[in-house]
């Protein structure tokens, strides 16, 4: 199994401790790539502005509630680029507000879900996400 690249777009300091703790606990070989905002996860995906050798992410973990660009403007600008289109967009957020998970999947979402509060829970859970997405299902290439 080839090593997985990750992108996690999250601003919350505790969260990206939480997800990077989780994330080496996970199963699944990969390596991990944090921004903290929704305009340096645009940067990021246009190889722009000191990421001009950022790799092309199999996932995005993407936080709904980012300054500068909401979650939701950018999972609109991924999904309307043919180019990224494809990337597989999990919704990681603590919002479970129906309004959130509908204007989520309308923009082409691939999975949401809320985050775990709880340590094991979250690496549970993202174990259960790391092993569908690269195990289960084919993904086109890049």
């Amino acid at each position: 199994m080839r090593t997985a690249t990750i992108l996690l777009v999250e601003d919350n300091p505790t969260d990206i401790l939480l997800a990077e703790e989780a994330f080496k606990m996970v199963d699944i070989p990969h390596t991990l790539h944090v921004v903290k905002d929704g305009v340096e996860a645009i940067k990021f995906l246009a190889k722009l502005n000191g990421y001009a050798h950022a790799p092309r992410p199999d996932f995005i973990f993407l936080d709904l509630n980012l300054p500068r660009k909401s979650g939701h403007e950018v999972l609109r600008d991924i999904k309307a680029k043919e180019e990224l289109k494809s990337i597989p967009v999990i919704i990681l957020s603590t919002s479970d507000a129906p309004d959130d998970v509908e204007h989520a999947y309308r923009n082409h979402a691939n999975c949401y879900m809320v985050k775990p509060t709880n340590y094991d829970h979250c690496i549970q859970a993202l174990n259960n996400l790391l092993k569908f997405w690269s195990n289960l299902i084919k993904l086109p290439s890049a």
